[in-house]
C-alpha cells in the first residue's frame, strides 16, 4: 500500500534535512523506535514497536539509505527496510522517499512517501487503520523534528 504524508518545520531545508540523515537523531523522533547497531553510514538496524487497536507488535529489521539527491530548492533521501516480526510470523517492508523543500515562509515541507507491505497480525486491521497508525507516528515524528531544530543554535544563519 501506499502512504502519503506531510509536515512542515519552523527551520530551513539544509537543516531539516542535515537532521534527518543523522539516524541517531531521527530514531529519538519516531515512537516506538530503537536503533540497535549502526552498520555502516547507509545501513541501520533496529527495532519498532507499534499498536495498530489492540494488537502491539515490535519489529526488528534493517534500514538502508539507497539514494541522496540535493538541489537548489529541494533535497530527497530514498531508503528501503525491512523487518521481521519479534516471536511472531508478521513482516514489513517499506520503500520510503523523504523530500524536504522550502516554504514561502521560510520554514520546511517534510514530504513522506511510503510503499508499505505489512503481512502477519496487523496486516489483519486493514489498510485505513494502518494508515491512521502512519499518520499519528508521522505527526508525532514532525513534530518532535520540529521542536528539536527549533531549540538547536542555528549557527548564526545569515538572512538572506
Amino acid at each position: 500500500m501506499r502512504i502519503t504524508s506531510s509536515f512542515t518545520v519552523d527551520a530551513a531545508p539544509d537543516q531539516v534535512f542535515a537532521y534527518l540523515l543523522d539516524v541517531n537523531q531521527v530514531v529519538g523522533c519516531v515512537p516506538g523506535a530503537e536503533l540497535a547497531e549502526v552498520v555502516d553510514s547507509q545501513t541501520f538496524r533496529g527495532r519498532l514497536k507499534i499498536k495498530v487497536g489492540a494488537v502491539q507488535v515490535a519489529y526488528q529489521g534493517t534500514a538502508s539509505i539507497r539514494e541522496v539527491v540535493e538541489e537548489d530548492t529541494s533535497a530527497t533521501v530514498t531508503i528501503e527496510g525491512e523487518g521481521r516480526e519479534i516471536g511472531g510470523q508478521g513482516s514489513v517492508r517499506a520503500g520510503l522517499v523523504l523530500t524536504v523543500a522550502a516554504t514561502p515562509q521560510g520554514g520546511s515541507e517534510v514530504r513522506l512517501e511510503t510503499d508499505l507491505t505489512v503481512t502477519g497480525r496487523i496486516a489483519q486491521f486493514g489498510r485505513g487503520a494502518i494508515e491512521d497508525v502512519s499518520s499519528r507516528l508521522i505527526d508525532q515524528m514532525g513534530r518532535c523534528i520540529g521542536s528539536r531544530l527549533q531549540a538547536a543554535p542555528t549557527g548564526g544563519r545569515a538572512a538572506g
